[in-house]
């Protein structure tokens, strides 16, 4: 059975490094038989939380920009994917944004279980995700039936095009094909 997967791009650089491992994740995918959409963040209007918690009634964000719109998306995944660089050893500001914007989710009855974290930065190391990795667990936490998956890293890429050759394309390619069916 195909699975819905969602996959978000949160990076401002078009054709990036973490953008490639996303187009990775979404060909593997694909190649397994799954219905598959990429959002690339900064192709969206996305205005900040302004926490008046009025979505955790209506399941909703009074703000009617796009971000509303991808929580929707969110919503009707089984899988979600953040690809996202690492800046100061965290997640970019864009993917914390919209993390904020899908508090319309909290208390939704949601699909989603399986989620992934795509990571890339100029600095090499294990350690180097783990903020972000850290950061996407809180938010996770909250969401009883999800579950952090699979994270893939590259490190040591820093200029457009560097992560070519990297071992961590074929990995978020093979993450992408082992995603499985869904367990109700």
């Amino acid at each position: 059975m195909s699975q819905t997967i969602l996959i978000l791009s949160t990076s401002l650089r078009k054709g990036g490094n973490s953008d490639a491992l996303a187009n990775e994740f979404f060909r593997g995918a694909k190649d397994a038989g799954h219905r598959v959409e990429k959002v690339r963040l900064s192709d969206k209007t996305i205005r900040f939380c302004t926490g008046c918690l009025a979505c955790n009634r209506t399941h909703r964000c009074v703000i009617h920009d796009d971000a509303d719109k991808i929580a929707q998306k969110m919503r009707a995944a089984d899988v979600l994917v953040f690809a996202t660089p690492i800046y100061y050893y965290e997640m970019c500001g864009q993917m914390k944004t919209m993390l904020d914007r899908a508090n319309p989710l909290y208390g939704s009855d949601y699909r989603f279980g399986d989620i992934y974290l795509l990571s890339t930065a100029a600095e090499d190391g294990d350690d180097v995700p783990r903020r972000a990795e850290n950061g996407l667990q809180g938010w996770i936490d909250c969401f009883p039936k999800a579950r952090l998956t699979g994270t893939v890293f590259a490190g040591g890429v820093d200029a457009p095009g560097s992560i070519q050759g990297h071992p961590a394309l074929k990995k978020a390619y093979e993450m992408g094909r082992a995603v499985s069916a869904r367990k109700e």
